[in-house]
């Protein structure tokens, strides 16, 4: 992923996700997991994105997706986690895991479709910040 990828990205990502979320989309993440980052194009348009990274426990952890509106239920985002797994396999990851907020019931339902199991876990993210965590277990390679 590059500097342009970012600028691109937080052009649409409030109106991909339906909100003023593009703070949530930090230069940093771009330039520090710029490496192990995934982008679709469709025609030389963005039209979805992956940010993750390996964990020092050997996790590959999904940490911001993206996909467009009009590329939904087409198999962009299956695409974009089964390349990142492979990539964090590659790397020697045992298990994947992903976050999201309570009430994201689409997020919830892909996870499961893609063979994630799913926890709610109380405070994950603070006192009263309660996430739903994805992890499934990896192939050994």
């Amino acid at each position: 992923m590059t500097q342009e990828d970012f600028g691109r990205i937080v052009s649409v990502i409030d109106r991909w996700w339906g909100g003023p979320t593009s703070a949530l989309a930090h230069p940093l993440f771009f330039h520090e997991l710029g490496d192990d980052a995934l982008v679709v194009e469709d025609e030389d348009r963005i039209v979805g994105f992956l940010l993750g990274f390996l964990t020092a426990h050997g996790t590959g952890y999904v940490h911001l997706v993206g996909i467009d509106n009009d590329h939904r239920r087409r198999g962009v985002g299956r695409k974009l986690y089964e390349s990142f797994s492979a990539r964090m396999q590659r790397r020697s990851a045992q298990r994947m895991k992903a976050i999201t907020t309570v009430g994201n019931q689409g997020s919830i339902e892909f996870h499961r479709a893609l063979g994630y199991r799913v926890e709610l876990v109380t405070d994950y993210a603070g006192p009263g910040r309660d996430r739903y965590v994805f992890t499934r277990e990896l192939a050994a390679g």
